[in-house]
């Protein structure tokens, strides 16, 4: 069974400073972003059409995309092939002014044959919007809760929080430098950061605090255990998004995409910016 060499990770050789220095950096950026986002759009990630409101249609094409841009009189947002069926496309507009039947219409009238047409209104999106972010902060607010709780002590509790809040703004930076889309998928995906993150973090912080024994030997011990599961877990995300990508199943990708950038992003998380917190605080109390 493959094992991880953990003790040479060396971290003796680098400072509290130089250890933290890269998430913290990685933190300020993300943060840069989604700012710079804001103030570009008016939101701090692009909204998907279940945010936002809107009508997709699914055709079938047979000239490509081309056709289908000369067709519609109304901007259309995105075009996405159907890798599971031939000249299949599934055309997305943002716009509250389209109508269902118009689309229908203008499709059948140019000859397109179309399998499906669903709609969003813009009042039930914002609702959606609104409910997914909510569920966000609670989500996060309830950890925090939790882990101070737990371990009950400032420093190695905001270091948790602190990772887990990172392993939330970094992924929805990558996510608008990627053109991801806000949607109810990515936001499950969000949330299951969140208990990576604490699950991870909650670990190396319990082995440190609680455990007999010399700080890195706790250290290493923590690093077994959590970096087996992390792996493990990529290795299973990593083979979902390749599949989903093949198959032209957008969403499951996004959510991989998002699960591999997160799970990366923690680990820079758990083990340089908590782990550099907890050995200033254990250096502090001797």
């Amino acid at each position: 069974m493959f094992e991880f060499n953990v003790e040479s990770f060396p971290f003796k050789k680098y400072s509290n400073k130089q250890l933290a220095s890269i998430p913290l950096t990685l933190l300020l950026v993300s943060i840069l972003v989604l700012g710079g986002w804001y103030l570009a759009t008016g939101l701090p990630v692009n909204p998907g059409i279940e945010f936002t409101g809107g009508t997709e249609i699914t055709l079938i094409s047979d000239g490509g995309t081309d056709p289908i841009y000369s067709t519609f009189d109304w901007p259309i947002d995105s075009i996405r092939p159907i890798a599971t069926q031939t000249n299949a496309y599934i055309v997305t507009f943002q716009s509250s002014t389209v109508q269902p039947e118009q689309l229908e219409l203008a499709s059948n009238n140019a000859g397109f044959e179309v399998l499906a047409v669903q709609s969003t209104s813009p009042s039930f999106g914002a609702e959606s919007q609104t409910l997914a972010l909510l569920g966000i902060m609670m989500a996060f607010i309830g950890m925090a809760i939790v882990v101070f709780f737990l371990f009950r002590k400032l420093i190695p509790s905001v270091a948790v929080v602190l990772s887990a809040l990172g392993d939330i703004l970094i992924p929805l930076a990558i996510m608008n430098l990627l053109g991801i889309q806000l949607s109810l998928g990515t936001v499950a995906a969000l949330l299951m950061l969140i208990g990576y993150s604490v699950d991870s973090d909650i670990l190396l912080t319990n082995h440190i605090l609680k455990r007999k024994g010399n700080f890195y030997e706790s250290t290493y011990n923590a690093m077994r255990t959590g970096l087996t599961m992390t792996f493990t877990s990529l290795s299973a995300i990593t083979v979902m998004t390749i599949s989903s990508f093949l198959f032209g199943v957008d969403l499951l990708t996004s959510i991989g995409v998002v699960l591999i950038f997160g799970l990366l992003v923690d680990l820079l998380n758990t083990y340089l910016l908590n782990f550099s917190l907890l050995r200033w605080y254990i250096e502090g109390q001797q």
